[in-house]
């Protein structure tokens, strides 16, 4: 069971695994660094641990203790307990769900495994915004595709807010970071993977219009928040497809496309 560990000090160093939450730049370093990440909320922190996943601690304000105790008896990893005011203080904003646990960052998996477990998957280019990497994993769990690939400029998605905003898909969905970008289109075809670009390509194909052949393996490709994918990308992708739109509308967000398009091509 987890040593219930009440903090007075709140430069404790057993706390630095919380400290600053909202600086990207400094997560993003010390994170890696450490091989962590910060799961938040009642839910999220318990889809981590039942996923699998190692706490290294807990944060807790005293009234998720409670609510959190099946899951504190499963683990031996220290819970810290502070006041809510006092979790701001040492996190740097406000954690309304009063509920953290640092986990232990599991062993990064290679395109070529994920890939070969796979018969749909989303490839996501340059998605830099947190919000959107953790929006595009639980669409993608949601509407049944296995899994997803991505560039080497794309957010984290075991960064917090990523975690939170998928609400803990990104622990049952499979994941890799293709670190030879240029070469991903070779890799999918290698495995078997027909690539539908989602672009504004004036020879796009409507995608009420594309119809796959049975049993194929698709692989959708998704482009950055702003310009889209990238030219490499359109012109070596199998098909080019677009959702229609509604007169003086070109595009949707990246995450609710990804969705249109996750349904229209789901098993």
């Amino acid at each position: 069971m987890a040593e219930m560990i009440r903090v007075d000090d709140l430069r404790d160093p057993r706390l630095r695994d919380y400290v600053d939450l909202r600086d990207v730049s400094l997560r993003k370093l010390l994170e890696t660094e450490r091989g962590l990440y910060i799961a938040e909320g009642e839910k999220v922190v318990r889809r981590a641990v039942t996923a699998g996943h190692r706490p290294r601690s807990f944060l807790l304000a005293p009234r998720w203790a409670e609510t959190l105790s099946d899951v504190l008896e499963s683990s031996d990893a220290p819970c810290f307990v502070l006041e809510e005011k006092s979790i701001e203080h040492v996190t740097g904003f406000h954690v309304h769900r009063g509920a953290l646990a640092a986990m232990d960052r599991p062993e990064p998996r290679s395109p070529e495994s994920v890939l070969e477990q796979a018969r749909r998957v989303v490839v996501a280019e340059d998605l830099v915004d947190h919000t959107n990497i953790g929006a595009l994993m639980r669409n993608v769990a949601a509407l049944g595709f296995d899994a997803v690939l991505l560039s080497p400029r794309c957010a984290d998605p075991l960064y917090r807010r990523s975690v939170k905003v998928a609400m803990g898909a990104v622990f049952s969905l499979p994941y890799a970071r293709i670190e030879d970008w240029y070469a991903a289109p070779e890799l999918l075809r290698d495995h078997g993977f027909t690539s539908y670009a989602m672009t504004l390509a004036d020879d796009a194909v409507p995608l009420d219009e594309v119809r796959p052949e049975p049993g194929e393996k698709i692989a959708l490709i998704v482009g950055s928040e702003g310009p889209g994918l990238t030219e490499h990308w359109q012109r070596a992708a199998d098909h080019r497809v677009v959702i229609p739109m509604a007169a003086g509308i070109d595009s949707l967000n990246v995450a609710a496309s990804t969705a249109v398009a996750c349904w229209h091509f789901r098993p």
